[in-house]
């Protein structure tokens, strides 16, 4: 069984970083696109960035680049997100997502497996 979990959320400063790390257990992940999104209050679950597990491709949503980086440690079987220069807009539950079907930009409805999401809190 594929579990995915997510942690390194929390409550920050605007202008301030985040890294989040997501562990992926269960499964062979070697053909998986790996993603993260984020889905903020009222809104649509949004893509943000994936990988691709066996040759660390980076994909971007649109803006997102300018200050969020994905990046993958293989030995480990986690994928990470760094957040720079926090927003306020930013303020959303970020969820890792596996896809086995698909490999590069990840729709939402590509992701076979989600993990339980961490919030992250962006103050002024």
């Amino acid at each position: 069984q594929v579990q995915l979990v997510e942690s390194g959320g929390g409550l920050v400063q605007a202008g301030g970083s985040l890294r989040l790390s997501c562990a992926a257990s269960g499964g062979t992940f070697t053909t998986y696109g790996m993603g993260w999104f984020r889905q903020a209050a009222g809104k649509e679950r949004e893509f943000v960035a994936s990988t691709i597990w066996s040759d660390g491709r980076t994909f971007y949503g649109d803006s997102m680049a300018e200050r969020f980086t994905i990046s993958r440690d293989n030995a480990k079987n986690t994928v990470f997100l760094e957040i720079q220069s926090l927003k306020p807009e930013d303020t959303a539950v970020y969820y890792c997502g596996a896809s086995s079907r698909r490999r590069g930009y990840l729709p939402v409805a590509s992701i076979d497996y989600w993990g339980q999401g961490t919030q992250v809190t962006v103050s002024l």
